[in-house]
């Protein structure tokens, strides 16, 4: 079957792809690799869950003679699906190819800019974003903080043409950080101009300082410029 898509859908595709990506999140010195790449504490176990269920499925699943049952393979399948929809509804990959601090190596591991997607890379001609995001905060209470974003001349907000979402950059803290690459920086995306950021009520009465980009995860080298750094006090 041919790899259309990131992750494999074949049986031992998918068991190699975790073994190998969830090996490289674990490394890295003195910061781990999903701690560079952006992946929140939460997201790095559940990806090492799918590894330790998946490889124990898959291991009964090889053995055709005395463990591969029906069941077994409904389970495999499941628990693939899962994988994909967990990258599916946190853009895992999406975030990893838009971090600041990915390379080379991140991309190939997690088979990003592959197949289709790396020939329409090399063939269409990009122009990078030049177009700053403005935006505005709004603390709603509870921890949750309302966001709209804005082309330069909009009086709507609304991704513009050239992106596919919007890419944040966030840490709540005392002190403004002095740059996007500021160490604890917090990275998402956005496929609305409008939306939540629900930081927790626990976050009340800290500050949110918040960079803003115009991002295309087809095209990450297409990123815009950052916004000037954003801030207001969580309620």
């Amino acid at each position: 079957m041919s790899n259309t898509t990131r992750m494999p859908r074949s049986f031992e595709g998918m068991n190699n792809y975790l073994l190998k990506t969830e090996s490289h999140l674990l490394n890295g010195e003195p910061v781990t690799n999903w701690s560079r790449l952006g992946l929140l504490e939460t997201e790095m176990t559940k990806w090492s869950f799918f590894r330790t269920d998946y490889g124990a499925l898959y291991i009964q699943y090889s053995d055709e003679t005395n463990t591969r049952t029906r069941a077994i393979r409904d389970k495999l399948q499941n628990l693939l699906d899962q994988a994909v929809e967990f990258d599916r509804v946190n853009r895992i990959l999406d975030r990893i190819a838009s971090s600041p601090n990915v390379g080379i190596d991140d991309l190939k591991i997690f088979n990003i800019k592959q197949g289709p997607l790396q020939k329409s890379v090399r063939t269409t001609k990009v122009t990078p974003i030049n177009e700053n995001v403005t935006v505005t905060l709004q603390p709603l209470g509870g921890g949750i903080v309302a966001i709209k974003c804005y082309s330069m001349t909009g009086q709507r907000a609304h991704i513009i043409t050239q992106a596919d979402c919007v890419q944040f950059a966030y840490m709540t803290t005392d002190t403004p950080p002095a740059s996007v690459m500021a160490p604890g920086m917090v990275f998402g995306l956005s496929s609305r101009a409008a939306f939540n950021l629900n930081l927790g009520a626990e976050q009340a009465r800290n500050n949110l300082f918040i960079y803003f980009r115009w991002f295309n995860t087809r095209h990450p080298e297409q990123a815009g410029p950052w916004s000037a750094l954003q801030n207001t006090v969580i309620i």
